[in-house]
């Protein structure tokens, strides 16, 4: 039987947020980035960063939400149509995020940038801001259990070495229960192989399903 998929197996969204700053012609470009997982986290956020710059001239913003980027607005805040919020949009989506907002404040400088300039320098704060955010990569998977005798364990874990696999936690007792960490559509590839090494001899729990990511070189996972 296929393995039920879990959700979108993979996508890139940001984990921690981050601020950036770009000058043109003496405006100053001020964008903050931030995961948001719902619409209404979204206008929070943005709600925020208008209130701390409340003496700007402009607060537009981005954002994408939902695991097939279902809802995608974007604001010019009284920008020339098309010239903030469409491109700071554009900026979100080329990068291939999910479940991410941004919010450009713009202190006017004196200078008119032109409808080419504007555009430019608020995909240019996006991207700045983007750099010091820490951006990561989501799967979608399931914690299985297995519990296997000693002598069975060896084979178990140089499986899991093989696929590169997350074996989360150990509980060694008369026999082992490993927590193995299996992403969407290798479940059923891996745990066919730990039956045939074990000669069906390992019991196969799957205790939940789960996003995860690798941050900074540890796995975190999702719920």
């Amino acid at each position: 039987m296929p393995e039920k998929q879990t959700g979108k197996p993979r996508h890139r969204t940001i984990y921690q947020g981050g601020q950036g700053e770009i000058v043109e012609k003496k405006s100053r470009f001020i964008a903050h980035v931030q995961p948001a997982s719902s619409e209404e986290e979204a206008m929070e956020f943005i709600g925020k960063i208008k209130k701390q710059y409340w003496d700007a001239r402009h607060n537009c913003h981005a954002y994408v939400i939902g695991p097939h980027r279902e809802i995608s607005r974007c604001s010019d805040d009284g920008e020339p149509s098309g010239t903030a919020g469409r491109p700071m949009l554009d900026v979100l989506l080329g990068n291939d995020l999910y479940d991410t907002v941004a919010v450009v404040t713009r202190y006017f400088g004196g200078t008119l940038l032109g409808t080419g300039g504007l555009v430019r320098a608020y995909s240019a704060a996006v991207r700045e801001g983007l750099k010091q955010a820490a951006v990561i990569e989501k799967r979608a998977g399931a914690i299985y259990r297995i519990q296997v005798d000693y002598q069975g364990l060896g084979k178990v874990q140089y499986l899991a070495g093989e696929q590169g696999l997350f074996i989360l936690q150990s509980d060694y007792a008369e026999d082992v229960k490993l927590e193995i960490l299996l992403p969407d559509g290798e479940a059923n590839a891996f745990l066919q192989k730990v039956t045939e090494a074990t000669g069906g001899k390992a019991q196969l729990e799957k205790i939940r399903e789960t996003c995860f990511a690798e941050v900074d070189g540890a796995i975190k996972l999702f719920e």
